[in-house]
């Protein structure tokens, strides 16, 4: 397998992102000013972000997917074309996603990074969380429903009127769609996540059972 340049790989997933951004908010009628309206975003900053030039915050990503009817995930796992599929996943097609460890779209900023576990779109979408994330950010809200597994670390999640809860390696929380939800590290060291939510994406197995 050919060497990969890091800084080359980032910069091609920014503007891979930038451009599934673009193109959805075009297929939803929507101008940059309406975007911004909707996101509580800049014009300039949501421009740079579709130019591959800015790098948007899980929060601010969150914000777009909401505004364009989808989610997060969605936006990292969908693909773009040949050269996307080629670089984040081995296999991407209708029926299977075989996602290597060096592939995968990811997200990366200061407090941590995101990782796509499946590319395309799918009944599922679970992702790869390294966050050093310390203080709450901004509640997320989902219409689907969403299951954390922690791998390394603790962190505290906040579920608003479901409660507080720390978790710790190889604890598991499931919450449905509509469950407002945030959370931070406890203690020093990063903390490591699988975080699946569910998607619209039909279960082909399950149809050729039905």
């Amino acid at each position: 397998m050919p060497e990969i340049d890091p800084e080359a790989a980032d910069a091609g997933m920014m503007a891979e992102l930038g451009r599934k951004i673009s193109a959805r908010r075009k297929e939803h009628g929507l101008t940059l000013v309406k975007l911004a309206s909707l996101t509580g975003l800049s014009q300039p900053f949501l421009s740079q972000i579709e130019r591959g030039r800015a790098r948007p915050s899980m929060a601010s990503l969150h914000r777009i997917a909401q505004a364009l009817e989808t989610a997060t995930p969605v936006l990292l796992s969908s693909p773009g074309g040949p050269a996307d599929q080629a670089q984040h996943a081995e296999i991407e097609s209708e029926r299977v996603s075989l996602v290597r460890a060096d592939e995968g779209a990811m997200v990366s900023q200061d407090t941590g990074q995101a990782k796509a576990l499946v590319a395309g779109a799918r009944a599922m979408y679970p992702m790869e969380f390294v966050t050093r994330l310390p203080d709450f950010e901004e509640y997320y809200e989902h219409p689907h429903p969403e299951f954390i597994y922690v791998i390394a670390g603790s962190i505290e999640v906040d579920l608003a009127a479901d409660g507080m809860h720390v978790l710790g390696p190889a604890d598991t929380l499931y919450f449905a769609g509509g469950v407002k939800h945030r959370w931070r590290v406890k203690g020093l060291w990063p903390a490591r996540l699988l975080v699946t939510q569910a998607g619209d994406a039909p279960d082909l197995h399950r149809d050729t059972l039905a």
